[in-house]
């Protein structure tokens, strides 16, 4: 479809897909449309229609329908996809810096096994960040804004080479007429003041691992990290204000409760929070499932009812994907590649291998080359940069298209074994965040001064 009708909190949505427009509508107007939308419930809502609505005020609904016709809204054929043509440069503009194949933690639902991988522990050698940091720059082209995220494993098994990378980027950067932007993924045990400071001096992005509530948290991430976690945040937080920050969690079967979570982490004073459904096979037990969708719909509802409630009183945070911008949202060559992984994106072993994000390190078969020799398999790069969300399965029929860009190419790939089909269970997730969003978004530009 080209466009999306939904309820929220007992007001009714139409969104405009190409234009990315949103309008409050009446219940008569979305009982009409998603007559439409739903075929097989359309017997239901003309009923609806039929048995509430004289016919004057149906006469009105087609009326209204008619004009945003005629403005261009509700279209059969949506213009951004007819063969758009993007003739890109694979120019490189970030690297996923895996500094360590190791972790102090044993997390369950790690999707690196602990940090390994599937393959040996170790860490990164100079030589081999050095050379890294060095190709992204020459890979680069007329990209002058590269982006570097420390990664693992837990990087902090490796700050030495950190703090020696940090230093050398910028140098070899600011020589090329470049900035590099660096960005630390950590599960916070190895932070302490002084590492603090050095990442706020050069500005660094902070994510910091942390599930919600104590008995959530340790189920999944080991017994007693909470109690080793929180201090260290709360000091971001705190002696740090200027660091940009997420707490990032994961949510599994076994806190499908998770908005309990983000309210927890929202008391401990946390403002910036990403709490995300757990990535794995669907034979684990703590892994989601299709039945559990009506129950993580409420909770997302509850999370959105909370968000708002906070925006109210004058204490918000930050949700990350209830972030929307209906003006200044990504542009549309973004919105048609998505992510960028195995084209401009790539992520790097600490044996200095290849491979298309972090997601699929360790699959030989995405090996794409190594930073001494550059790219040794054009072709996997090739297939990443064309594997765009209108050649994706069922994707160009999608109303929610262009926030999620055809989705994860790892969560297909594991999911279907094939990187242009995409994980429907995560599509529908995402469908029902952006409904959140887009509605809080309404809510906050109306300035409704109640729940939306």
């Amino acid at each position: 479809m080209n466009w999306h009708v939904f309820a929220f909190f007992d007001q009714y949505y139409l969104f405009d897909t190409p234009s990315n427009s949103l309008f409050q509508i009446d219940e008569p107007t979305f009982w009409r449309l998603r007559a439409e939308e739903e075929p097989a419930e359309a017997a239901t809502y003309r009923e609806l229609l039929a048995r509430r609505c004289s016919p004057a005020v149906r006469a009105e609904v087609e009326e209204e329908l008619a004009a945003l016709k005629e403005a261009g809204y509700l279209p059969e054929r949506d213009p951004f996809l007819e063969a758009p043509v993007f003739n890109l440069k694979p120019e490189l503009k970030a690297l996923c810096l895996h500094l360590s194949h190791d972790c102090q933690l044993r997390c369950v639902y790690c999707f690196a096994g602990g940090g390994a991988f599937g393959g040996d522990r170790g860490i990164m050698a100079p030589a081999v960040g050095r050379a890294a940091l060095d190709f992204l720059i020459a890979s680069s082209g007329a990209k002058d804004h590269l982006e570097v995220d420390f990664f693992g494993g837990e990087p902090l098994l490796n700050t030495g080479l950190m703090l020696e990378l940090v230093a050398y980027g910028e140098e070899k950067a600011a020589a090329a007429g470049k900035k590099m932007h660096f960005t630390l993924t950590t599960n916070t045990l190895g932070l302490n003041r002084k590492l603090l400071e050095f990442l706020r001096v050069h500005r660094m992005g902070l994510v910091l691992s942390l599930d919600g509530r104590e008995a959530v948290n340790d189920r999944m991430r080991g017994k007693g990290t909470y109690q080793r976690i929180v201090p260290r945040i709360k000091e971001v937080i705190r002696d740090f204000p200027e660091l940009n920050y997420y707490v990032r969690g994961t949510f599994t079967r076994y806190n499908l409760d998770f908005s309990e979570d983000v309210k927890h982490l929202y008391e401990l004073g946390m403002r910036s929070i990403s709490v995300e459904p757990v990535v794995c096979a669907p034979e684990f037990p703590y892994a989601l499932r299709e039945e559990d969708l009506p129950r993580i719909d409420e909770e997302y509802e509850r999370l959105a009812a909370f968000y708002w409630e906070r925006q109210q009183a004058g204490d918000p945070f930050r949700f990350f994907h209830f972030v929307v911008d209906l003006e200044k949202g990504p542009c549309l060559p973004k919105r048609l590649l998505g992510c960028g992984a195995g084209f401009d994106y790539l992520a790097v072993t600490p044996q200095g291998e290849l491979y298309p994000c972090h997601q699929f390190v360790g699959e030989k078969q995405f090996l794409v080359g190594n930073v001494f020799t550059g790219i040794t398999a054009p072709e996997i790069r090739e297939t990443f940069g064309r594997a765009r969300f209108y050649e994706k399965e069922g994707c160009r029929t999608c109303w929610a298209r262009y926030y999620c860009s055809g989705g994860c190419h790892a969560h297909a790939y594991f999911a279907n074994g094939d990187i242009l089909k995409p994980d429907r269970l995560a599509c529908r997730l995402l469908q029902k965040r952006l409904e959140c969003a887009l509605a809080l978004n309404a809510a906050q530009i109306a300035g409704q001064d109640d729940t939306p």
